[in-house]
């Protein structure tokens, strides 16, 4: 905890400092800042200048427009000025502000996040994108909010399995409400290679509305070696008022990235690895590049190199052993298993539309989206994978109230019918066993013996790999939905709501080894109910204690967001899930701290390799809070411990380490070896078992301090910590990944329209790990990323 005691003792001093200039500096205003909150029940007037106070309603928690202190649910909503201030710029960095998001590494790539201990769904404008679990980043610099709502999804979004999702709110099209063109430009520059730029323009359209547009491009290279990611976004924004009963609002966000490729992190997995950074090295010379074409095809492999393991020690095979440059040596955190074969390509199109229609008190809502995606990947290792998949949906809904402000009863209300259709098809590789994670000394690099061949490499007349799985999927989901928010008086509220869902799936894979029901084109039908009901109570002093429970069904969906026809036809394609919560929110001290404990039991189902359906349970309690100490001094706090359990047995498929067959790893790095049922396999386990992937506790603490504005500027630093406990994999005798704590440090300075920033993130360069959440979550780690720093210049107009 020494970082924390150097937190708040810099803040502390600069908090004193502030206080000297300003006995010099100008009188007071009596009007509020912009940024300025009033609560009037004490009187108390605060600066929220980090945007931690979340007044406004938000559909996000529940679908309804309801303030999230008044809303019954476990929810963090994050401001784009929360995010600029703590330096958050991808999903994984909002372990700093939201409990329960720790997210395990999904091959480096930082697509989706984890909520209490599960993946979250993605979401734009409250509708669900196509699936991203590590295809390409998820970015947050064109957002004006992030909401991670923990539990299941309102029925107004649509089927979801309980856990949470992260909805991103584009930036607003009314130009930020000024009557003038405004807008900002910045660069960012940084360690490794860091480069960034964004603009931004907000346009009015009379006084009726505007438009907004936002481009950001990067070209950098990255803290591990070999790795230059690169991307563009454009994204615009409008709203218009057409009548004053009639709004207009749509937005669209064009992405295209190259470079981001997945990586596993470290290979050779060992606790003297882990512990001390001790690699074994070593290379295998029997399988031989013989054409010279810089990778191993299946005529130069001699067969498979996956070796099943089933309880008796493999025997010593000349293809898997180490026999050139075996021996140990020290291995750096910024070397990670990459060649120059590897890439990621992906392009995604996003579209959303809606039409708000005032009726009285009432309102017709019709809302449009559109999402596709798609990338092209190889890793070198063995893994190649082809994406292209689109989703559709409408949806129509209607707002209306009864009673009145005097009635005992009354209540706000949404009812409304979608339609959403999904096509996906999916091509992947690895069945064929062409596929070797420890084969790579990754201290010397990539070799033509240890890299695999790919259906993007194979030439006309060549012997090559071809795609295993070829699926062809398609889902259509139409549904109806209900929302009712009841009052009682005054401090009674009873939240329920509802969804009833008609699917429909069809799904066939032509691939030349998809271990499933080959050619053939399973079809299925199914309808389903999702509920969930809230009983909240609104107290006078600054407590609102609620219940809720939740059972929802949701669809089986791949990396594509596919339905694979062995799913079909073992009739595994939809599961349900339960959530129990309880809780108590607070609005205390005038207003100037707010927060909410919760504690909850959830059941839900992942989906693993080859169509393995396994059911977890999980238990956990999470505490958030805001506090606005001074109009100057600002803490967050965001904790949780949990454990999740995987309900025995567990019949997944799963890569396991050498060492855990018997045999000397030199002897045996150079295959895969892999268990078929991890309950029945003498190095799993084989009833209910600890999901260690995800730690039990995380806590982050975190403090800003803004100071006043003067005619010489404005400055402010954030600073925090966060601790998080240790992580393992699957097996019995797992590599145990030891509990870490890290610092992050921003700081800016800002005159009249030009700012300057700096943040600074690991400040102590603590070496940590992050668990790789798939089958190789007992083969491989990615080492965190050592001390970074980034500069950002902007200028606003």
């Amino acid at each position: 905890m020494r970082a924390l005691y150097y937190l708040t003792s810099v803040l502390t001093a600069i908090a004193l400092a502030n206080s000297a200039w300003a006995e010099d500096g100008p009188a007071p205003s009596t009007e509020y800042a912009a940024d300025e909150t009033a609560v009037l029940d004490t009187v108390v007037v605060v600066s929220d200048r980090v945007g931690l106070l979340e007044k406004s309603n938000s559909e996000s928690v529940f679908g309804m427009g309801k303030s999230l202190l008044e809303t019954p649910r476990s929810a963090t909503l994050v401001s784009d000025l929360t995010l600029e201030r703590y330096g958050i710029e991808e999903v994984d960095d909002l372990i700093a502000i939201a409990p329960g998001t720790f997210t395990g590494s999904y091959y480096g790539v930082k697509g989706a996040v984890n909520a209490r201990g599960t993946l979250a769904e993605s979401y734009f404008n409250g509708f669900k994108r196509v699936e991203n679990r590590g295809t390409y980043p998820t970015l947050l610099g064109a957002a004006s909010q992030v909401d991670i709502v923990r539990g299941p999804p309102t029925p107004a979004f649509g089927p979801g399995k309980v856990g949470g999702l992260i909805n991103v709110i584009p930036k607003t099209g009314r130009a930020s409400g000024s009557d003038e063109v405004t807008g900002q430009a910045e660069v960012t520059l940084g360690s490794y290679g860091k480069f960034n730029t964004n603009g931004q323009v907000g346009i009015p359209i009379g006084d009726r509305g505007g438009v907004y547009g936002y481009v950001e491009y990067e070209d950098s290279d990255s803290y591990y070696r070999g790795i230059s990611p690169e991307h563009l976004m454009i994204q615009l924004s409008g709203e218009y008022d057409v009548t004053d009963t009639l709004t207009i609002t749509m937005s669209g966000q064009y992405f295209d990235s190259d470079g981001y490729v997945q990586t596993p992190g470290w290979n050779r997995v060992t606790q003297d690895l882990i512990d001390n950074q001790t690699y074994i090295t070593g290379r295998n010379t029997a399988v031989v590049d013989t054409d010279g074409n810089g990778r191993i095809t299946p005529n130069e492999a001699g067969g498979s190199f996956v070796v099943g393991y089933f309880g008796f020690t493999p025997s010593v095979n000349p293809r898997f052993q180490l026999t050139e440059g075996v021996g140990t040596a020290k291995l750096s955190p910024r070397t990670v298993f990459i060649s120059d074969a590897d890439f990621s390509k992906t392009t995604t199109n996003t579209l959303y539309f809606k039409a708000k229609q005032e009726i009285g008190e009432s309102a017709l809502n019709v809302e449009l989206f559109y999402d596709d995606m798609e990338n092209q990947r190889f890793v070198s290792y063995g893994f190649p994978a082809d994406y292209d998949a689109w989703a559709g949906e409408g949806r129509i809904s209607y707002d209306f109230s009864t009673g009145t402000e005097d009635s005992f009863i009354r209540s706000t209300n949404k009812v409304g019918f979608g339609y959403r259709r999904q096509d996906a098809i999916k091509k992947e590789t690895y069945n064929s066993g062409y596929i070797s994670l420890d084969r790579r000394d990754i201290i010397y690099g990539a070799t033509a013996a240890d890299t695999m061949d790919d259906p993007f490499s194979v030439e006309p007349g060549n012997i090559g790999i071809g795609w295993d799985m070829t699926v062809d999927s398609s889902w259509t989901d139409t549904s109806i939905f209900g929302l009712t928010d009841i009052s009682f008086g005054k401090y009674v509220n009873l939240l329920l709501g509802g969804r009833y869902d008609w699917y429909d799936a069809t799904s066939i894979d032509t691939g030349g080894l998809c271990y499933c029901p080959a050619n053939i084109k399973f079809d299925a039908s199914q309808e389903e109910f999702s509920y969930s009901a809230s009983l909240s109570f609104n107290t006078p002093f600054g407590l609102f204690p609620y219940v809720t429970y939740a059972e929802t069904a949701a669809l089986e969906i791949g990396q594509a967001g596919d339905i694979t026809p062995g799913l079909i036809s073992g009739d595994q394609w939809i599961s349900d899930s339960e959530l129990t919560e309880a809780g108590i929110k607070f609005e205390l001290l005038g207003g100037t701290l707010v927060g909410s404990l919760a504690g909850y039991e959830q059941s839900r189902t992942r989906l693993s390799m080859f169509d393995n359906v396994v059911a977890t349970e999980a238990k956990g309690v999470e505490l958030e809070a805001r506090w606005l100490a001074t109009d100057n001094l600002s803490f967050t706090f965001a904790g949780n411990t949990q454990k999740t359990t995987v309900k025995g047995p567990d019949a997944s498929f799963g890569y396991i380490p050498v060492w855990a067959t018997g045999l000397n790893p030199i002897d045996g790095y150079g295959a895969a070896y892999a268990v078929y049922n991890l309950a029945t396999s003498p190095v799993g386990q084989p009833g209910d078992y600890e999901f260690r992937l995800v730690p039990q506790t995380v806590v982050s603490l975190f403090g800003s301090y803004v100071s006043d504005a003067y005619e010489w500027g404005q400055f402010g630093v954030t600073g925090g910590i966060t601790s998080v406990s240790e992580t393992a994999g699957k097996l019995a005798n797992p590599v145990i990944l030891p509990a870490y704590e890290t610092v992050n440090v921003s700081a800016f300075y800002t005159i009249q329209d030009y700012e300057i920033a700096f943040n600074v993130d690991n400040l102590f360069d603590e070496l940590y790990f992050q668990p790789v959440t798939d089958t190789y979550s007992d083969m491989a780690v990615l080492p965190g990323r050592g001390t970074e720093y980034r500069v950002t210049f902007k200028k606003k107009f």
